[in-house]
């Protein structure tokens, strides 16, 4: 009789369960409270509940496949020495395969519903930002339109212009009124060369006179006597030569 006490007590948990969330539901979607109705909650709230609910039913999931495998670890136990324990034990298990299910398609709507809250707030938050911007922008073109708008562009249009112009005649030489005669300038340039010239050739003469080598002082070797005499005999040779002619 024990197991059938456990499946009373569990009996008893899930309506209690069932009540608290029915109450919630109640609570949170306005279908509870005598029928009064409060401020509506914002997206982030809802969101905010939907996932506390997703959390609760995912424990009550993972409570209810470990009563599965307790049932039928229960049904393989007694097998056929105790049909009815073992029946029993299916019986339970079956319940709670069924319970599992639910929770299954209920979380998979409450996903689906979260999502969709989800992508609700972000547009709503778009929508906002966008009207904010579109807020902005009106103000930003309170004071312009078509017409000043072409009348500044041309202003703009108009100083570019000017400002090319003034950069043209900066950057043009002025002569000043300095005409030169090329001629004129020929001619001195001439008078520089020569001048050039005259002062390359000064410097050449006034190089430093090479050192010339010095004259030894000791006297040449005087002409030898045999030699001279008979130089002397032949100018009296000479001189006999022409008497006697």
């Amino acid at each position: 009789m024990r197991p059938v006490w456990k499946r009373r007590k569990y009996t008893e948990n899930n309506i209690s369960d069932t009540s608290t969330s029915m109450s919630l539901f109640g609570k949170w979607f306005g279908t509870g409270g005598g029928g009064k109705s409060g401020k509506a909650p914002t997206p982030q709230e809802a969101v905010q509940k939907l996932r506390e609910t997703e959390d609760m039913l995912a424990k009550k999931q993972e409570f209810l496949e470990k009563k599965i495998e307790q049932e039928i670890m229960t049904a393989k136990k007694h097998g056929m020495k105790n049909q009815r324990a073992a029946l029993q034990a299916l019986k339970r298990k079956k319940r709670y395969s069924k319970q599992l299910e639910q929770i299954d398609g209920t979380l998979s709507t409450i996903e689906f519903q979260r999502e969709a809250l989800e992508n609700a707030n972000t547009n709503t938050e778009v929508l906002k930002n966008m009207g904010f911007a579109a807020k902005a922008m009106k103000a930003a073109h309170k004071e312009l339109n078509v017409d000043s708008v072409d009348d500044l562009m041309s202003d703009i249009m108009e100083q570019q212009e000017l400002a090319q112009e003034i950069t043209d005649v900066i950057s043009n030489p002025i002569s000043f009124g300095d005409q030169v005669d090329e001629d004129e300038l020929m001619a001195e340039l001439e008078e520089l060369e020569q001048e050039e010239l005259d002062r390359n050739l000064l410097d050449v003469e006034r190089t430093p006179d090479v050192t010339l080598p010095s004259v030894p002082a000791t006297s040449l070797p005087s002409r030898p006597a045999r030699k001279k005499e008979e130089e002397d005999d032949m100018d009296m040779a000479d001189l006999q030569a022409w008497a006697t002619n």
